[in-house]
């Protein structure tokens, strides 16, 4: 078993020496949610057990008061609501976003504030990004007051709104927004969110201390959301400024066997933040470090793969180590229509694929998902497995917008529980494979190939090389299912090869600067962007 820091950010590493949380903890016990459904009814329970003087924080990129979290609910207005009205002292930090009408989420943003508000709690709708960027951290903190031993947090891709509450079935949440119609009238949706307990929750905490204590106004960016904000306040349905916190309760006990490192993005913006006032890029160097000591295999599944700064890691790590496969996950098609939603992210996707396909041909093995239905289902998830010893579940992207111009939170995790399964060591370097990143995969593996879920049917997917062989097997026979008119039945499997929009020149030619300029910008301090470092 390698030192952890052969994984981890060391804090030099991390690059921030304005903020206070640690380099990684350990002692922690760390459990993966895949799909919303999973994560909602966790959540319920948890909040529920929360009574008076307990703390509830949370952060979101969009909040919708009326989403369901069970078939009967509550929603998550009620749930935070209640929690309010027994005595939990609740607060949260919504992005304040955009109109509702380009398919953003103000409004709804808006909603979740008055229903918290009104119960008690305050949640503080925040602007403080760069241009055009957002704040897109998904968690929410859990803290007992006197009984440290029930702290959780729940971190990672599924934000508090409409179509997340979807299952492995992917027939969609009840309750959908608006997307593409190549996903239906209830889009299928794939996420994964981590719940976590341990000396982590503390960290998580802080994370959410420091950027509601930043003294900076969430306004400052946009002057006329000030001012609307402000007549809001004098009329006392809004909150301009966070009000003080209670006194942050000391870590949680260690639980388990996890070492859980906290990695962020945040842009360099003005002002700047106070706990990162040159932004923080560890969600960057955290990614680079382990995709460094990958040798077998890196799987991701991930919303945005794009840009080809952050595929020439990838492209790297390919050409540097000639037994390494890489498997990714990505959505079919983008989830809005229009020539200036869709033209920019396929630009982005074809020179991150044309980066790695060129760097390893024949050992990048892309795919997209399916129902049984034949519809797609839309990859929100943010995950990576590299040789089945680190993983990671979060907020951002495999972009330069998440690494580095959005405020993004992922979640590292180095089990110190080797797996006895073979192979024991797929990497070769004395690393051995952890429990909890092949479990993670293969919990994920079996749902996209139809496979039994209690693992009776995993023999050919532990080995790297034997995986890649059954993912590729799976995919081709479906194709060849569709490409032969569907004759017989549908066979088992839901992965598809995956098929980037073939652009025009002159598409490429407006869509291209879209795309770097609106899509995928920097937040890098100028130095970096000169150096092409993060």
């Amino acid at each position: 078993m390698t030192d952890p820091e052969d994984w981890l950010l060391t804090g030099a590493e991390r690059d921030n020496p304005d903020t206070v949380i640690p380099a990684w903890t350990a002692g922690n016990l760390a459990e993966p949610l895949v799909h919303g459904a999973a994560y909602f009814d966790r959540l319920v329970t948890a909040v529920q057990g929360l009574e008076s003087g307990d703390h509830l924080f949370f952060t979101d990129w969009r909040g919708d008061p009326d989403e369901r979290l069970r078939d009967d609910g509550p929603t998550v207005g009620e749930l935070f609501a209640d929690a309010a009205r027994r005595g939990v002292v609740v607060r949260g930090l919504l992005w304040r976003s955009h109109w509702d009408g380009l398919s953003f989420s103000k409004e709804e943003n808006a909603s979740l504030d008055a229903a918290i508000e009104e119960a008690g709690g305050v949640v503080v709708l925040d602007e403080r990004v760069r241009r055009m960027g957002s704040h897109h951290q998904k968690f929410v903190v859990l803290r007992h007051v006197g009984r440290p031993e029930r702290d959780v947090a729940f971190a990672g891709g599924i934000d508090l709104c409409h179509s997340r509450r979807d299952d492995g079935e992917h027939l969609g949440d009840p309750q959908p927004q608006s997307m593409s119609s190549a996903y239906g009238e209830r889009p299928p949706w794939h996420d994964v969110q981590l719940q976590l307990r341990g000396p982590a929750v503390g960290v998580l905490d802080t994370v959410f201390r420091e950027r509601w204590d930043d003294p900076t106004s969430p306004d400052s960016e946009n002057p006329v959301a000030w001012v609307h904000d402000k007549i809001l306040a004098l009329r006392g349905k809004s909150h301009m400024d966070p009000t003080p916190l209670p006194d942050q309760p000391p870590p949680p006990p260690e639980c388990g066997p996890h070492a859980v490192q906290t990695l962020r993005t945040y842009p360099k913006v003005w002002p700047a933040f106070d706990f990162a006032t040159q932004g923080e890029r560890s969600v960057a160097r955290g990614y680079s470090k382990a995709i460094r000591r990958a040798r077998r295999l890196v799987y991701l599944e991930d919303q945005y793969l794009w840009s080809r700064e952050v595929a020439e890691l990838f492209a790297t790590a390919l050409r540097d180590n000639p037994a390494l496969q890489l498997v990714v996950v990505v959505p079919r098609v983008p989830d809005q229509e229009g020539a200036v939603s869709e033209r920019p992210q396929y630009v982005g996707r074809q020179q991150a694929l044309d980066t790695v396909l060129a760097a390893g041909p024949g050992r990048v093995h892309v795919f997209d998902p399916e129902n049984h239905d034949g519809t797609p289902v839309y990859v929100h998830a943010k995950v990576c497995v590299v040789d089945d010893v680190w993983v990671s579940v979060g907020s951002d992207n495999f972009n330069r917008r998440s690494w580095t111009h959005d405020s993004e939170l992922s979640s590292a995790v180095l089990d110190t529980t080797p797996d006895e399964r073979e192979p024991r060591d797929p990497a070769g370097h004395g690393d051995a494979a952890r429990r909890l990143a092949r479990d993670l995969r293969l919990e994920l593996a079996r749902e996209h190939l139809d496979r039994a879920t209690d693992g009776s049917e995993d023999a050919d997917l532990l080995d790297p090389d034997d995986f890649v062989a059954a993912v590729e097997a799976s995919a081709a026979a479906l194709q060849a299912w569709y490409d032969g008119g569907q004759v017989g039945p549908r066979p088992p499997g839901r992965l598809l090869p995956h098929r980037n929009a073939e652009l025009s020149f002159a598409t490429r030619l407006w869509a291209t600067p879209l795309y770097r300029l609106v899509d995928d910008p920097d937040g890098r301090p100028l130095r970096l962007r000169r150096s092409g470092g993060f």
